[in-house]
């Protein structure tokens, strides 16, 4: 989509701000260079209003703000705000800078948030769902060759997305007991589960889903070779998913694949908008250990984001092309 462009993805390394960083890049066909920043206090404490951690200025070996500065910056994460005004700065403003949520400061060229933040203005995009990797081209590429441990699986599968434990969500004991009985019910019916954890998931719940799969005689990923997880999602008819992550609820939506829902003890009000409109577009309903709901258009904002990340950069680069008049 663009050509001839530099591209940096800049964040703290948090997992999923940097997977959408380079969803968003991919998108774009960029092939970016990861920065990551690292600040310590006092800074952290003002961020993402103060300066950056002068440790880790340009003139610094192994600076993540070194020059030659990028055509596009594509930010993510409360810690990577300062060092994008630094950029845009340092470039003379000719970094075109893309920040992915909101950065309550007013920084960026392009924002993108989602429909549930309140954050809009000339240069912000809200989508539904956030942006990420799984696009149209590789769920077909997985489902012309799928790994033969999966292939094998016979059909009605159910992918099973298990997150863990966040600032907002938590397996107790009894959500644990609750959402190993529901997926026994499901395999019972005589549905294969295709199940993949995460670094998040509590022990507890991943010696449960482990022995589950065992007895069931479905799919666990046990972290060693390469990761299906984009082929679990290809090849569900279904898609269980734990409701403390807007990424995999958004990688399993752009599928078209029913959506099941276990939510663990707590909650956070950004999670449940965008249930409430993934519900409302006919992509989700509650878990109770059966399958339901049917297909729908498969939703994925990332080539959305990319096309008016795309629009809003060429306007950037003709500026810049201008001669000032007088």
């Amino acid at each position: 989509m663009l050509r001839d462009v530099t591209a940096w993805v800049l964040t703290d390394g948090k997992a999923g701000d940097e997977l959408q960083c380079l969803a968003v890049a991919e998108a774009l066909g960029l092939a970016p260079e990861v920065r990551r920043v690292a600040p310590r206090a006092p800074f952290t404490w003002l961020m993402p209003y103060g300066p950056i951690d002068p440790r880790e200025a340009p003139r610094r070996r192994e600076s993540p703000v070194a020059p030659p500065y990028p055509d596009l910056l594509i930010a993510s994460g409360r810690r990577a705000i300062a060092y994008v005004r630094h950029v845009k700065r340092a470039s003379g403003g000719r970094t075109f800078t893309v920040i992915l949520k909101d950065p309550r400061t007013g920084t960026g060229d392009f924002i993108w948030v989602s429909a549930h933040d309140r954050l809009r203005g000339p240069n912000v995009l809200a989508t539904l769902t956030p942006p990420h990797r799984i696009s149209a081209a590789r769920l077909a590429a997985a489902r012309m060759d799928p790994p033969p441990v999966l292939a094998a699986l016979p059909p009605p599968r159910a992918a099973v997305l298990v997150g863990g434990s966040s600032r907002h969500h938590r397996f107790t004991a009894e959500d644990i007991s609750r959402f190993t009985a529901e997926l026994s019910c499901l395999a019972e019916s005589g549905v294969a589960l295709m199940a993949t954890t995460s670094r998040r998931t509590p022990v507890a719940l991943r010696d449960a889903i482990k022995a589950l799969i065992a007895r069931s005689g479905g799919y666990l990923w046990d972290g060693t070779g390469d990761n299906p997880y984009v082929a679990l999602l290809a090849l569900a008819d279904s898609i269980v998913v734990t409701a403390d992550s807007t990424n995999m609820l958004g990688e399993a939506a752009a599928t078209g694949a029913p959506i099941l829902v276990f939510e663990p003890s707590g909650g956070h009000r950004k999670i449940k908008a965008l249930l409430e409109g993934l519900t409302r577009a006919g992509a989700v309903r509650t878990f109770h250990g059966r399958l339901e709901g049917g297909a729908y258009a498969p939703l994925d904002s990332t080539p959305i984001i990319a096309e008016a990340i795309a629009t809003a950069f060429a306007a950037h680069r003709a500026r810049l092309n201008t001669p000032p008049r007088g």
